[in-house]
């Protein structure tokens, strides 16, 4: 990653990647696509997609590469997928897995509402294959909001998911403009108050873009309304549009400082958060995030042991 140091009254900075490429970025790309898998990597155009995969880690997205809603921040493609998830897509999830030698796997999807549970047997169904294949994966679902309808949530829950995480993406005001009109802030905050509600131990996780109008104190209420519904982890990122297409329709207004970011994070750890990543290039599957999820996994699995 380079910073373009050059300063303007709305801009501080504005970051930059190289286009992603290494030995072990090509392998991995190769590999998945002889599996026919998609990653949030590819599909959401993310910055980071060089540094995970090269260090061997990726966000697999389940049940296609079309999603049922039309968020304006997102590059992944909208429609009706018009056919059924590949049954066979959690067993391919596994054996890939297996040749990236994980410890820790983020899954993600589309939203499915063409299904009739949208999706979630099917998300679920992925999580207890991997867990079948290795006990000691550490699973982490990034999961659509369901609906907020309990019994989909519980589907994940039951598959003994390690931490449930659901973004709500930006604050209140601007849910409406930055997201399908379908996705509510407070349903999505009722998603996360579902997992909670359904194992009180359940770690939960959300994610908030910045610079896209929003204020502090519109940021700070929704950390309050996060802490509110249980949620341990939050993660704060840069918006940034991924098209040209998405600069016209969902631009971004200010580049933010990563003095803000680190003032945020403070804020967040002080309200009583687990954990906070926040910087112009974080996002919701984030490997700092992922690697102080494990340790405290771990951590709690080993006194479950011991107390058992």
């Amino acid at each position: 990653m380079t910073i373009d140091p050059s300063p303007s009254f709305d801009r501080p900075f504005k970051p930059k990647v190289r286009a992603p490429g290494g030995k072990t970025y090509h392998r991995l790309r190769t590999m998945l696509g002889e599996l026919r898998l998609t990653t949030v990597c590819q599909e959401a155009l993310c910055p980071n997609i060089e540094e995970c995969w090269n260090s061997g880690t990726a966000t697999f997205m389940l049940m296609g590469d079309t999603c049922t809603r039309a968020c304006r921040f997102c590059a992944v493609k909208t429609g009706n997928p018009k056919e059924r998830p590949d049954p066979d897509e959690p067993v391919k999830v596994g054996r890939a897995i297996a040749q990236m030698k994980l410890d820790y796997v983020v899954l993600t999807s589309v939203d499915r509402d063409d299904l009739p549970d949208l999706g979630s047997s099917h998300f679920a169904e992925t999580v207890k294959t991997i867990k079948a294949g290795n006990p000691r994966m550490i699973v982490e679902a990034l999961t659509p909001d369901f609906n907020a309808v309990l019994p989909f949530i519980k589907k994940l829950i039951d598959a003994n998911v390690d931490v449930f995480a659901h973004n709500i993406e930006t604050v209140e005001r601007l849910t409406p403009k930055v997201r399908d009109r379908r996705s509510g802030y407070k349903q999505s905050l009722a998603t996360l108050e579902g997992a909670k509600k359904l194992r009180a131990t359940q770690y939960t996780k959300s994610s908030i873009m910045l610079g896209l109008g929003e204020t502090e104190d519109e940021i700070l209420k929704s950390l309050q309304d996060l802490r509110g519904v249980g949620c341990d982890v939050v993660t704060f990122g840069q918006y940034l549009a991924p098209t040209k297409r998405h600069k016209k329709f969902l631009p971004v207004l200010e580049y933010v400082p990563q003095e803000r970011f680190d003032g945020l994070k403070q804020k967040a750890l002080e309200m009583g958060f687990l954990y906070v990543a926040s910087g112009p290039l974080v996002r919701s599957s984030y490997k700092a995030g992922e690697f102080f999820m494990k340790g405290v996994i771990e951590k709690k699995r080993k006194n479950e042991k011991a107390g058992s």
